[in-house]
């Protein structure tokens, strides 16, 4: 093919992505995320960003490092080079001490006023409108290539629609395509298949349990750490604790079914509260995460585990609860007090929990101040927005409402943990109050997909409610 034609064929494939304020106030490595294609900033969005750079929240510092970004690419070029775009190339840039993604297109901004107008039923200058314009002018003026405008605003991404702009939302801080990939933690196995494996099972039993070895190649789907199940319920379930080459390590569950062993005096009501008490009882689990409905137990289940290791086992030596503070309705306010007494109107759910798990009617009024007292002493509530920079030895952390973290926020309380520490996450997908996060970027879809398979992290989805028959009953029909 001559040069000619390879050069009109690249540029006919081109694109160019216009850049919403919102996508890089989310995501700061936005601007090296679209690869071989043109990223288009309009002066609307310096402005933006001009505005929301002060504070010490995560956008803002979202914010400042854009704002690093851009400086280091201004740097790195001629000043005549503006008017055709910086190469995104001539920088290395880091994104939490990782390199960010390599990009061979170029930056360009908003050099003129934009050429056209939008339609009179689009009226005002706000910010939205002015980047739709940017867009619609650019679609206008390029010849090759296509212009689509990238935004995580929904309402956004329907005016452009209609003003004949393509829009998308930003789609690169997806974990997966669709939630119903997300790993659940548990697989169901055929009745008969002790028949099949007759030929290739071994067992064995020591100090730590009940094994079985199975070789086969039919072993491709099964992960570290997931349960294994069989319709009956009377039928055993298994842990898998090794897969690889065609050959599984399989471990008997521990029952905590009522009738059997407890935890802290409760005990699982269905299989996957079963299977979350084995992973949180575990000393080589460090990292668990659960996901379910509002009143699947999810918080209670953990407060148990987390109460009987630290102070039965003293394999712990204190509780911290943390969650994310986004209020569901209207904001209330500054709060007096410190930091753990500003957190307890967040930790409402916990305390609730707490109650009935410490709640005796029998005992007198000195054994419950007694137990309060002790309880305040290995039971600590701190707040996310101060974690940077700590560190938690030989601590049981329950990080609650987790599915409101984005997956930079997500590793950096996970990296606070030290030695002898385990980090507990707990959270429903269908709950996510942050503007923006969604079910398939949420920072806890982000550690179920990446845990998957680590030796020392386990993860179930919780399917049955079990806090009342009103609440399960509202969980699924409103």
């Amino acid at each position: 093919m001559p040069e000619d034609a390879l050069t009109q064929t690249s540029n006919t494939q081109r694109k160019t992505y216009v850049l919403d304020t919102n996508v890089l106030m989310h995501d700061p490595s936005a601007l090296f995320r679209f690869e071989e294609h043109d990223v288009f900033v309009p002066m609307v969005v310096l402005e933006e960003l001009d505005a929301g750079k002060k504070g010490v929240s995560e956008v803002a510092r979202n914010v400042r490092q854009v704002s690093r970004f851009l400086d280091e690419l201004m740097a790195s070029a001629e000043p005549a080079s503006i008017d055709h775009g910086l190469a995104l190339d001539a920088i290395n840039p880091m994104i939490n001490g990782d390199p960010a993604p390599r990009a061979t297109g170029r930056l360009r901004f908003e050099m003129k006023p934009p050429d056209t107008t939008l339609p009179g039923l689009l009226p005002g200058n706000k910010p939205d409108n002015s980047i739709l314009l940017s867009a619609l002018a650019l679609s206008q003026a390029e010849i090759n290539g296509s212009v689509i405008l990238i935004s995580k605003d929904i309402n956004l991404r329907i005016k452009a629609a209609v003003v004949g702009v393509t829009a998308e939302d930003y789609a690169s801080d997806k974990v997966l395509e669709d939630l119903d990939l997300l790993y659940t933690g548990y697989t169901r196995l055929p009745d008969d298949f002790w028949d099949l494996h007759a030929d290739d099972l071994s067992s064995w039993q020591d100090e730590t349990g009940t094994y079985y070895r199975i070789e086969s190649e039919e072993l491709a789907d099964w992960h570290v750490n997931e349960l294994l199940h069989f319709e009956r319920p009377a039928d055993p379930e298994l842990i898998t604790r090794e897969v690889s080459n065609g050959v599984a390590t399989l471990q008997l569950a521990e029952d905590y079914r009522p009738g059997k062993r407890s935890v802290w005096g409760m005990n699982a009501r269905n299989r996957e509260q079963n299977f979350a008490f084995n992973l949180l009882m575990d000393p080589d689990i460090d990292f668990v995460t659960l996901l379910g409905a509002a009143g699947t137990g999810k918080t209670l289940i953990t407060l148990a585990a987390a109460l009987s290791q630290v102070l039965d086992a003293d394999r712990y030596s204190e509780i911290i609860m943390t969650r994310v503070t986004v209020p569901v309705g209207d904001d209330i306010g500054f709060l007096p007090g410190s930091e753990e007494e500003k957190m307890t109107p967040w930790m409402g759910a916990l305390m609730d929990n707490l109650e009935v798990l410490t709640g005796r009617e029998e005992s007198s009024g000195w054994e419950r101040a007694a137990t309060q007292e002790l309880l305040s002493n290995r039971i600590k509530i701190r707040s996310v927005n101060f974690m940077r920079g700590r560190t938690f030895f030989e601590r049981f952390v329950i990080l609650d409402e987790a599915q409101n973290l984005t997956p930079k926020q997500m590793k950096t309380l996970v990296t606070r943990a030290g030695p002898g520490t385990k980090f507990v996450c707990l959270g429903n997908l269908a709950q996510i109050d942050t503007p923006y996060l969604t079910e398939t970027s949420s920072g806890l879809t982000y550690v179920v997909d990446r845990f998957r398979n680590w030796v020392h992290a386990g993860h179930v989805t919780l399917a049955r409610g079990e806090r009342s028959r009103l609440a399960d009953f509202a969980s699924s029909q409103l």
